[in-house]
């Protein structure tokens, strides 16, 4: 578990990295993919790292390989709103992986990427992947004291 958050917060610090500073010179719409994959992963790491959890307290008796059938497990073995919210936003950043995105204002600062997901139109920005980055960083927060508990030792 602990090995697992370690990756998943080296994933974030090279989306940090790509945020503030390969993003603030390269503002291209590759770059936002890069981020949004260095996210994925990071959050791959994490649905690990909570699956050893519920396996380790007998919640499960086995860990999917699919991640889609990880994101719904964690979804219903923990009814917290936050876990729910991010596992959500796991799904969305995929799609938008997948997608084709069209891009929009490329080497400016209002660079987008604008995806059609499951027939809504999804934009991404700087600032909304900023967004999502604070977002999933407070997330591993929570499932580091989840997991280890407020002073770091294992529950």
């Amino acid at each position: 578990m602990q090995e697992s958050l370690n990756d998943a917060k080296e994933e974030l610090k090279r989306v940090d990295h790509l945020i503030f500073v390969t993003l603030k010179y390269t503002r291209t719409v590759d770059v936002l993919l890069n981020i949004i994959s260095r996210m994925i992963d990071a959050y791959d790491f994490i649905m690990e790292a909570l699956l050893k959890y519920a396996f380790e307290k007998n919640k499960i008796e086995e860990i999917p390989q699919s991640p889609i059938e990880r994101g719904e497990l964690i979804k219903n073995i923990f009814e917290d709103e936050l876990i729910r919210d991010n596992i959500d936003l796991y799904f969305l950043l995929r799609k938008l992986h997948k997608s084709n995105p069209a891009k929009e204002n490329e080497y400016r600062r209002p660079v987008a990427m604008i995806s059609y997901i499951d027939n809504r139109k999804e934009i991404v920005s700087i600032d909304i992947i900023s967004q999502y980055y604070e977002f999933q960083k407070s997330f591993i927060d929570y499932v580091t004291s989840l997991i280890f508990g407020e002073d770091g030792q294992d529950n």
